[in-house]
């Protein structure tokens, strides 16, 4: 709980450090910066004392995430362009201009899950590397990046930092409030900004990783962290049937702060489309 007496704290004038990182050419002007995310061991959950938690966010429990790399943006416009305009196709169609907010560096939206798993099928089969969608603990541990707080900036947000709706919501009788704990009320943009806008990069060199965008990972949803039940290795969780709804993670600009928290998990239908759905890509690091 945190006291009324005490200002929230918001970490986000960080020296800088250096962070390994490769470009993934898609033509001769674009790419995709794949950021080296290190392997470690991290608690995977919010913690039952953390503001506005929900019982879906725990129990918290250790899983362990080999290395791997992560695009440091949501996938933009141009980049999905690219892919599905030149790309072979793979398993299923995909339209070059699907986006609700027109922006060549503002992220794709208005794909599924699907078409998300498709764009990473092409590139992988382009590149000759593995890329595919995050699992849902890999997403967590990337945008984290060795914090414990609800979000990698500290314990609050601003939308000086971020793109959501920092305007109160009424929603079925209810008030979404557009402030987190002692956090100020800020912007409602009502749409989608380009990547990079808000350049406060995590301590893995993640950007946008909180709100613009819900991104898709690769895992089914399941209710709750139960022992026994989710992988602790990092890897997704996939044990149903085709068609059952899977994970979003990250907040977007449509939802207050609390769905923007780093433990926050929200789930959909994945052939459903939304323009607050996107994705960012991840590959498996070279074993040595």
């Amino acid at each position: 709980m945190v006291k009324a007496d005490r200002q929230p704290r918001i970490t986000y004038d960080r020296q800088q450090v250096e962070v390994q990182f490769f470009r993934e050419q898609l033509d001769e002007n674009v790419h995709i910066k794949m950021m080296s995310i290190p392997g470690g061991t991290f608690l995977m959950g919010s913690p039952e004392s953390e503001l506005e938690r929900l019982d879906r966010e725990g129990p918290q429990h250790e899983v362990s995430v080999p290395p791997f790399f992560m695009g440091k943006y949501p996938v933009t416009q141009t980049q999905w362009r690219i892919v599905a305009a030149t790309f072979p196709q793979v398993n299923r169609k995909l339209n070059p201009d699907p986006s609700h907010f027109k922006g060549s560096d503002r992220p794709v939206e208005q794909v599924n899950w699907y078409e998300a798993v498709e764009f990473c099928d092409r590139l992988a089969a382009y590149t000759e590397r593995p890329y595919r969608l995050p699992s849902e603990a890999e997403w967590e541990y990337a945008c984290r990046a060795g914090t414990t707080t609800p979000f990698h900036f500290g314990e609050t947000i601003t939308t000086e930092l971020a793109n959501y709706r920092g305007t109160d919501l009424e929603f079925d009788g209810q008030t979404y409030s557009g402030a987190y704990g002692e956090g100020p009320h800020g912007e409602y943009r009502e749409g989608t900004t380009p990547v990079g806008q808000f350049a406060i990069a995590n301590e893995f060199g993640l950007c946008d990783i909180h709100g613009n965008v819900y991104e898709w990972c690769q895992d089914q949803y399941h209710e709750r962290y139960d022992e026994g039940v989710v992988p602790c290795d990092g890897s997704a969780w996939e044990n149903r049937e085709e068609g059952e709804t899977r994970i979003l993670r990250g907040g977007s600009w449509y939802v207050n702060p609390r769905g923007c928290c780093s433990a926050y998990r929200f789930r959909f239908d994945p052939g459903v489309r939304g323009n607050y759905f996107g994705f960012r890509v991840a590959c498996a690091a070279p074993r040595t």
